[in-house]
């Protein structure tokens, strides 16, 4: 069992790319850029006591800049809005 760990702690910033942002239209997804010890669990609860969502589905990857999460939010929510703001625009 991993200890729970501290939304601002989790979540380093948004990833934004042409790619990040097409799939953000399209998937209804965004990407952030998370600390390399955090679970998909951690970041899925990170995102949403933060933006107060629901995450449908976390996947991740380790990138050049560190571990990259890609979250899917429900169809309830707008990944354009959460966007906003997170400050991707």
């Amino acid at each position: 069992m991993t200890k729970r760990k501290s939304p601002d702690r989790v979540l380093i910033h948004p990833y934004v790319t042409e790619k990040a942002m097409d799939e953000m239209e399209r998937q209804n997804r965004l990407e952030f850029v998370v600390d390399q010890r955090a679970s998909k669990a951690d970041i899925k609860k990170a995102i949403e006591k933060v933006y107060q969502v629901k995450v449908a589905k976390v996947t991740t990857k380790i990138g050049r800049q560190g571990k990259i999460a890609m979250i899917r939010f429900k169809k309830e929510f707008s990944a354009e809005e959460i966007g906003s703001r997170a400050g991707v625009f």
